[in-house]
């Protein structure tokens, strides 16, 4: 008898990893402009944003895909396929905003609280968040997953790329020590019923 996985018994992972899709020449490309971010973060940015650094403490810049960009978009998106064929089982339609470069800053107890990715004009259902910096380089600026009632510290490793649902509430600790940075990427999909 051969078993059929139905909609109900699909299990939704709370979060997959995926390593080695970057060289290290593309890591210190990326993290070379994360590093460069200026623009002060905010919180609610697709909402209008507003600043307050008791809720989020990093820089950003943005990257619009283009013939310079569109390696890291192919890249990332085929890493969303993967995970989501293989771990999610979400309807996405793909990047339907900017990636953001982030840069904790350790001087100034770079962090982000507790919270959500909701976006703005579309739907995100996938978050993604490229570690750029080797953790040996600052201390501090853990990123957690609210798993099973309670944080899970997720691994600290250049180059590790951490799906997980975009309606998961998760945070970066203050960065101590150092720099840290990141790409984070949303991938949309039609809204969930």
């Amino acid at each position: 008898m051969q078993h059929v996985l139905t909609p109900h018994s699909i299990k939704i992972e709370p979060f997959a990893w995926w390593d080695g899709a970057f060289s290290e020449d593309e890591l210190n490309l990326l993290q070379t402009k994360a590093a460069a971010a200026e623009v002060r973060s905010q919180v609610g940015e697709a909402n209008g944003g507003i600043e307050d650094k008791r809720i989020r403490r990093s820089d950003v810049n943005w990257v619009s895909k283009n013939a310079d960009t569109a390696w890291l978009f192919e890249r990332l998106g085929n890493i969303v396929s993967a995970c989501n064929a293989q771990y999610f089982g979400f309807d996405l339609t793909g990047f339907g905003e900017p990636i953001q470069l982030t840069n904790y800053n350790g001087s100034e107890h770079g962090m982000y609280g507790w919270h959500q990715d909701f976006g703005g004009q579309v739907s995100r259902k996938l978050s993604l968040v490229l570690q750029l910096t080797d953790p040996s380089e600052y201390e501090g600026g853990n990123l957690e997953l609210m798993v099973g009632g309670g944080p899970q510290k997720m691994k600290k490793q250049r180059g590790l790329v951490l799906a997980f649902p975009s309606w998961q509430l998760h945070q970066v600790t203050p960065v101590t020590q150092g720099s840290r940075q990141s790409v984070v990427a949303w991938v949309s999909g039609p809204n969930f019923k």
